[in-house]
């Protein structure tokens, strides 16, 4: 059955958005590129500029070619003003922050640790009035969106974080406190999900649809991409590798403790124990510990946790053959193509599917760049309309 013909009113709508993903990939552009770009005709580029600045979406941010004057030397840009956007990495000892524009540009940043002692209130309010310290400094009048990273399980109903094993309260309190106290939408999602959309729009998985990012830092974590889409399962916990069942930790994880599953050979506790058979340990805690071992030139502990972290990688493979997975993390990050090598390796031993194991290059700067990228994503979709590239 043929399809009708669009509406003037719907195809002027598809070309604002062709002309604002455009502004927003290629950075500022004359009215000439746009059509060029777009394919669209001069008058209807024309049209389509005069409507966006009407909207306040689109001005004229400068001129070019060699005499500079005239409506065809205007160059046009994306209003980055017309909103503010907010990220948020909460881990279990502190939070960090950034504010941006529209386009994500850093306005101002800051972080803060948070003791694991501190009770649940005085936590809330430390990580609370950081944030909005924060965005009066970065004179972010136009908040619109604010995305959070967290480690646990987001509710896919609701869009809140569930009340996980071994997690601090202040962690859910805090996402109800910032939808009271904030004016703008604020989206929460898991922190290993966060990384691997950043990985996939800006990282090492910028040519993959299909990958599996294995986060690696105090704890451990999967995330799950598939021909383009995040994929969280039918509860949310899609990944949540810490439970799986592996040989070696000598007991089962259990619905409340995964302290019998991978998470028992691969979270930084039991890695700073690897570590220290190897030679001695530093750091201020665990994780410290294990980065400062994987600077060591020596060899033995990386076999050693190769050895480890390709077991888990050989179970999401059996089940999903990803043909990619990504290092990702703290120690995913530190360890680098060194490491990267040695569980490819390891991994083509134990499973007969071919995977690429390729370093995370994003580090622990991953899960803030996923939550502002989540962030602009959405405020561009309810201001430009229509739904943003990339995993989701």
């Amino acid at each position: 059955m043929p399809t009708a013909p669009a509406s003037p009113s719907t195809a002027r709508a598809i070309n604002d958005r062709l002309a604002l993903r455009l502004l927003q990939e290629e950075g500022p552009l004359t009215a000439g590129r746009l059509k060029q770009l777009t394919g669209l005709s001069r008058p209807t580029v024309a049209d389509l500029v005069e409507r966006l600045q009407l909207a306040g979406l689109v001005e004229v941010v400068g001129e070019t070619g060699a005499e500079r004057r005239g409506p065809n030397a205007r160059v046009y840009g994306i209003v980055s003003g017309r909103a503010h956007l907010a990220a948020l990495d909460v881990r279990l000892r502190g939070v960090s922050v950034t504010v941006t524009d529209l386009l994500g540009v850093p306005l101002a940043e800051a972080s803060v640790p948070v003791d694991g002692g501190t009770a649940t209130g005085p936590a809330v309010e430390q990580a609370a009035a950081l944030l909005e310290r924060t965005i009066e400094e970065a004179g972010a009048s136009r908040l619109h969106t604010v995305g959070i990273g967290a480690p646990g399980l987001v509710d896919p109903a609701t869009g809140t974080l569930r009340d996980s094993a071994k997690l601090p309260a202040w962690h859910r309190r805090l996402v109800t406190v910032l939808r009271e106290r904030l004016p703008g939408a604020v989206l929460v999602e898991n922190e290993t999900n966060l990384a691997a959309v950043a990985e996939a729009r800006e990282g090492t998985a910028r040519d993959r649809d299909t990958f599996v990012l294995l986060w690696l830092s105090h704890g451990v974590g999967a995330a799950v991409v598939l021909d383009g889409s995040l994929r969280r399962g039918a509860s949310g916990g899609a990944g949540e590798l810490g439970f799986l069942p592996v040989p070696g930790t000598g007991a089962l994880p259990s619905a409340t403790d995964c302290a019998g599953g991978f998470h028992a050979l691969v979270g930084a506790a039991a890695l700073r124990d690897l570590a220290a058979e190897y030679g001695p340990v530093g750091g201020a805690d665990d994780l410290e510990a294990v980065l400062a071992a994987l600077r060591e030139p020596a060899g033995a502990f990386l076999d050693a946790l190769a050895g480890r972290i390709a077991l888990g990688a050989a179970a999401v493979g059996a089940v999903l053959d990803p043909g990619c997975v990504v290092l990702g993390g703290e120690i995913g990050h530190a360890g680098g193509p060194r490491l990267a090598a040695r569980v490819e390796d390891r991994l083509s031993a134990l499973s007969p599917l071919r995977t690429e194991v390729r370093a995370g290059t994003l580090g622990g700067r991953a899960v803030l760049r996923g939550a502002l990228l989540t962030a602009r994503d959405a405020a561009q979709d309810d201001l430009f309309g229509g739904p943003s590239p990339g995993p989701r």
